[in-house]
């Protein structure tokens, strides 16, 4: 690469994930080669129990008022489907880059939880989840739940130019979700990866596709 884009990148790591990540940091590593910073916040803010939609798009908000160049988000899972609603919903967002973004979330999770743990965290209010960040148990309020509901995906409907990353064997957030995001936005290109949902596999083949259609 001769040239880079001008502009702010800022990289969204995934649920119950960190900015410490195989994913959050192979990519910051390779921008740092090219001389680009790569801006990796940390989406649990020291307190996961709270953690809402909502509440990540606030903090990320927060950051993207402080720049006043292009915008281009990387969003890993949740935090793909974070980068997308802060596309819609911020004027300077204007490319990304979603690897196995988590469209259609609440109908995919929701099935695995089973109704009687459904109930238990609705009534008890906290639903112990493992944090792959911290390697260990930790609360979350029922809260993340009916925040989402408010976020439909068939709202993200801004044009912005958006590449998904998506793995064939994702067995967490099912290809088929991004197959219809893409095919009802023609703004959207999907590429299908010969992998699962963590893409850790693929990382040269991300920064090839990041590199080609984003940065260079």
């Amino acid at each position: 690469m001769t040239k880079h884009t001008i502009g702010t990148y800022i990289y969204l790591h995934g649920f119950a994930s960190s900015p410490r990540s195989i994913k959050a940091e192979g990519l910051r590593d390779r921008f740092q080669r090219i001389g680009i910073p790569l801006q990796c916040p940390d989406l649990n803010q020291d307190d996961f129990s709270t953690l809402t939609l909502t509440r990540q798009l606030e903090q990320v908000k927060q950051l993207i008022t402080r720049s006043a160049s292009p915008i281009t988000l990387i969003g890993s899972s949740f935090g793909g489907l974070t980068a997308a609603w802060l596309g819609e919903m911020i004027a300077n967002v204007e490319r990304l880059i979603l690897l196995a973004p988590a469209f259609e979330f609440l109908d995919h999770w929701i099935p695995r939880l089973g109704s009687d743990t459904l109930a238990n965290w609705e009534r008890n209010g906290l639903l112990p989840v493992y944090h792959y960040g911290e390697q260990r148990t930790l609360p979350l309020s029922y809260t993340f739940i009916t925040d989402l509901q408010h976020y439909p995906d068939q709202h993200l409907q801004r044009p912005v130019p958006t590449l998904i990353l998506h793995g064939i064997h994702d067995e967490t957030v099912p290809i088929q979700a991004s197959q219809r995001f893409a095919e009802q936005r023609p703004w959207v290109c999907l590429k299908e990866l010969d992998s699962d949902h963590a893409l850790v596999d693929q990382q040269n083949t991300i920064w090839t596709l990041v590199q080609d259609g984003f940065v260079a």
